[in-house]
């Protein structure tokens, strides 16, 4: 009960933007208006602060590095081997695949900041934050691959790898931000979250998906239950403990990034097929975040 409360408040502000976007006369235009603010503006701000704010030690938080990126790579190759079960053609199973290893960071960022504090807020920021470019390579190449973009030119103008990449160089040149640069950033940090607590409920789907519900559930299972299992067993594997362990389990266990949905309808992928599957692992995450979230804190973490 008390791994329900501690999430309680993300997932009303989710399901406060699903009621505002169904009852509130709030045209579509203003939700991709929201979508874009976050993806593009704050959101970067987000990760920029998160990483320039760190002292990032190579050293330590490569264990943790470690499994993020092996949990990841796993939730792929678990996606790729669950095609036969879609039953979709290649762009559009593309489109899909990434809902069983791309991470919600609003939500990440909200659930590490209620266990960990501003320590889990860097920690997971730290690693979203360097997971972003690896899932948008992983994504862009394979949607590039079947469409006609260019994975090049897509990688170069993402914002959020840009942000990234910036935060991690402020990072190790050991420069300060300035101070009327902080307070700044953090309420475009802070605004991030909220906005794109509000977006993610916005962009929630009902219905039915097309392709196969084995396939469906199966993504699902892989992204929710799978990789959590899996990131717990690296985590004791590498030795992390407390907040990094933490961290690792939480990152593993959050639901697909909507920009997800984003990407695929920028490159002419299937944006409502993977909207609906960012639907059914955020409604699910209010039950399965609540179990790892459980079992962490019993363990101390």
């Amino acid at each position: 009960m008390q791994s329900f409360l501690l999430l309680l408040p993300d997932f009303a502000l989710i399901a406060l933007g699903g009621l505002l976007r169904r009852h509130a006369g709030l045209g579509e235009a203003f939700w991709q208006g929201v979508e874009k603010l976050v993806y593009f503006v704050l959101f970067p701000a987000l990760l920029f602060n998160a990483l320039a704010r760190t002292r990032i030690d190579p050293g330590s938080f490569a264990p943790l590095f470690a499994v993020g990126l092996l949990t990841m790579l796993s939730g792929l190759l678990l996606g790729l081997l669950g095609r036969p079960l879609m039953g979709l053609g290649a762009m559009a199973f593309a489109s899909r695949v990434q809902c069983a290893y791309r991470f919600n960071t609003y939500i990440g960022i909200a659930v590490a900041g209620k266990l960990g504090g501003a320590a889990g807020v860097a920690a997971m920021g730290a690693l979203c934050g360097a997971m972003v470019p690896f899932a948008n390579m992983a994504a862009v190449g394979m949607l590039a691959h079947h469409g006609q973009a260019s994975l090049g030119r897509e990688l170069v103008r993402n914002p959020l790898i840009i942000a990234t990449l910036a935060g991690v160089v402020f990072s190790l040149s050991g420069a300060s931000l300035p101070e009327p640069a902080l307070p700044f950033l953090q309420r475009l940090a802070d605004a991030a979250v909220t906005l794109g607590l509000l977006a993610v409920g916005a962009a929630l789907r009902v219905g039915r998906s097309e392709g196969g519900r084995l396939g469906v559930v199966y993504l699902c299972a892989v992204k929710l239950v799978a990789l959590p299992m899996l990131a717990w067993g690296l985590a004791t594997l590498f030795g992390l403990t407390g907040t990094a362990f933490a961290t690792a389990v939480l990152f593993a266990a959050l639901p697909s990034a909507s920009s997800a949905y984003i990407l695929a309808m920028r490159m002419g992928g299937d944006g409502p097929g993977v909207a609906w599957l960012i639907s059914a692992t955020t409604v699910a995450a209010a039950l399965t975040l609540t179990v790892w979230l459980a079992l962490l804190t019993g363990r101390g973490a």
